[in-house]
């Protein structure tokens, strides 16, 4: 059985039945025992259209359930708009069902639990292990959002920008249980950059590839954080880099400049350098010039202030970081490295460890403390 297949399949076989009328979240329910019914059908023989296999099954187990449903008299014209056997019509209406899964009505976990279920194919099962909360809970977090989406009608363009956002939610997930949220996230806008010609979806896809190429070297044996100045570069994924960054320099020439082209240029600049000592800081700075213009967010302008650090001397990264809320998430951290790279080990230790108590991962308290004890131990006599 070629699991690949069905979960491509399933998307596009979903938007034909919401479509010809089904509510999604009936329409959801039949897709679903359509996939069950090709995995006991197909091993023994796989038809030559899959997908028009799919609606066929899918639409008819759609119908016996429209038919028993208290609303039945409601719905009774779509049995007779059951079309004859043959293939599926050559349209994909998979861009839909991106925006509606990731619609404002939604809130974030939500959209990325529904557009998971129904665009990536995954089941309740694995998706509430990737989150790691019980499966009768992402079972209800679901149907609470299949019923909010079922009373929307896609009768004007989606939000491209809402629907990266969840991608970009699910990509920053990782991976827990049996799924990979990175590779699926990877899978998913891949997939949404064939349906729309979009230069921020191009941008995504690069940032997704340039941090996914650095996975393998961003753990020690041990589990421990590697900081990116320490990472085995020679366990970088070439091909990745290379393909996230021919993708942004085609994004880029079109000059229309987005937040995730500008974060994917940064990723690039990082992936670009032979050695940490030779990355191009002072590129980075402009950079993150340009996303903090786009977005304005205190969380870019912490990261140039590390970036100015880097580029002007800790000093000058130092007053960069005066200028923001020292309540901001990693702010003390940001500040303990450049204490550190200013020569003051006591101020560096006592504020790396006051960022682990603060840490909101144990991989990252675990390396702060290390940090700290490091310094520490330096101290010592």
């Amino acid at each position: 059985m070629d699991e690949a297949l069905l979960r491509g399949l399933a998307p596009s076989v979903l938007a034909v039945l919401v479509r010809r009328g089904a509510d999604f979240a009936a329409a959801e329910d039949a897709v679903q025992d359509a996939l069950v019914e090709a995995v006991r059908a197909w091993p023994a023989e796989t038809p030559r259209d899959p997908k028009g296999w799919l609606v066929t099954v899918a639409w008819r187990r759609f119908l016996d359930a429209a038919r028993s449903d208290a609303s039945r008299r409601r719905r009774e014209d779509l049995v007779d708009q059951e079309p004859a056997p043959g293939p599926a019509p050559p349209v994909d209406d998979t861009l839909q069902l991106y925006f509606l899964c990731a619609h404002p009505a939604l809130s974030p976990s939500s959209a990325v639990a529904l557009t998971l279920r129904a665009v990536g194919g995954l089941t309740t099962r694995q998706i509430a292990q990737a989150y790691l909360v019980p499966e009768a809970t992402m079972a209800q977090r679901i149907s609470r959002a299949k019923r909010t989406v079922s009373k929307v009608r896609l009768d004007r363009p989606g939000d491209v920008c809402t629907v990266l956002r969840v991608l970009y939610l699910v990509f920053n997930e990782g991976y827990s249980g049996d799924v990979d949220l990175a590779a699926e996230a990877i899978r998913l806008t891949r997939q949404l950059a064939a349906s729309i010609d979009h230069p921020e979806v191009a941008g995504l896809l690069a940032l997704m590839l340039l941090h996914h190429a650095r996975r393998a070297a961003r753990t020690a044996p041990d589990g421990s954080l590697v900081p990116l100045a320490e990472q085995d570069r020679g366990r970088w994924d070439t091909g990745a880099i290379a393909e996230g960054i021919a993708i942004l320099q085609a994004a880029l020439a079109r000059d229309r400049l987005g937040e995730f082209q500008a974060q994917a240029a940064v990723a690039a600049l990082h992936a670009d350098a032979p050695t940490a000592a030779e990355t191009d800081w002072v590129q980075i700075v402009e950079w993150y010039d340009e996303l903090a213009r786009l977005t304005g967010s205190p969380v870019v302008r912490l990261n140039r202030a590390v970036a100015v650090g880097e580029a002007d001397g800790p000093r000058a990264g130092l007053a960069a970081l005066a200028e923001l809320d020292a309540t901001l998430p990693r702010h003390t951290a940001v500040a303990a490295y450049l204490h550190e790279r200013d020569g003051d080990p006591a101020t560096a230790a006592r504020l790396y460890a006051e960022a682990a108590r603060k840490a909101p991962s144990p991989a990252e308290r675990d390396h702060l403390t290390r940090q700290a004890a490091r310094l520490n131990a330096r101290r010592d006599p």
